[in-house]
């Protein structure tokens, strides 16, 4: 699948413009596209990043990291996903980057989306759902998950994210709503924020292969 990858992030490049503050997001397939990104270098003016990974790697090719409240809006993000569904809705989050992810979403007038074609899925859920959470209420958050949506909540023992919080992933559930799971869940004490990109979806998804897909 990596040659997917870099296929998929190396056409996401024809979406970058000249003079473009580029958000950035994380994992294995964005990590083709800021290789492909430091090609072109010095056409942009710099990029947001959404996680300390993502953050080294563009300034290993040179590229200014700028802070997003320096910026304002961007007009494009491009990220990758751990699921797409066919309305361009997300689970986003197996690199526990998910709230600085959303955060760069919601700014940018643009988002695309960079997948290898095992990432798309007639219904998410398949993979599990990450959530997250203050750690002190890791305990409150999984119960609560429990008993409104059936699935099953496991930490991610071991892993704190760039905000210094915990994670959880919920197994066993079919999203056939997932704006509205979102909405839900969002609004138990605790959480940060949901691996659920739905309200604010993709704007276009690039499935890797020869050629690449777009839609």
């Amino acid at each position: 699948m990596s040659e997917a990858k870099r296929l998929a992030g190396e056409k996401a490049i024809e979406y970058v413009e000249d003079g473009m503050i580029v958000g950035v997001g994380t994992g294995s397939t964005v990590a083709f596209f800021i290789d492909a990104l430091g090609r072109i270098r010095h056409r942009i003016a710099g990029a947001v990043s959404s996680s300390e990974q993502s953050t080294a790697r563009l300034k290993q090719h040179g590229i200014e990291v700028l802070d997003l409240n320096n910026t304002g809006p961007l007009s494009l993000y491009v990220d990758g996903a751990d699921e797409c569904d066919p309305h361009k809705r997300l689970i986003k989050g197996g690199g526990a980057a998910l709230t600085r992810e959303k955060i760069i979403a919601e700014a940018s007038e643009r988002f695309v989306c960079i997948v290898d074609p095992s990432k798309q899925v007639p219904v998410l859920g398949r993979f599990p759902l990450p959530i997250e959470v203050i750690p002190m209420a890791r305990s409150l958050v999984a119960r609560e998950i429990v008993a409104r949506t059936g699935g099953q909540p496991v930490w991610r023992d071991g892993v704190v994210t760039d905000n210094g919080n915990w994670v959880l992933d919920v197994h066993n559930l079919a999203i056939v709503d997932p704006v509205g799971l979102e909405r839900e869940l969002n609004q138990i004490p605790g959480v940060v924020s949901v691996g659920l990109f739905a309200r604010r979806p993709a704007d276009v998804v690039i499935v890797g292969g020869e050629p690449p897909k777009v839609f």
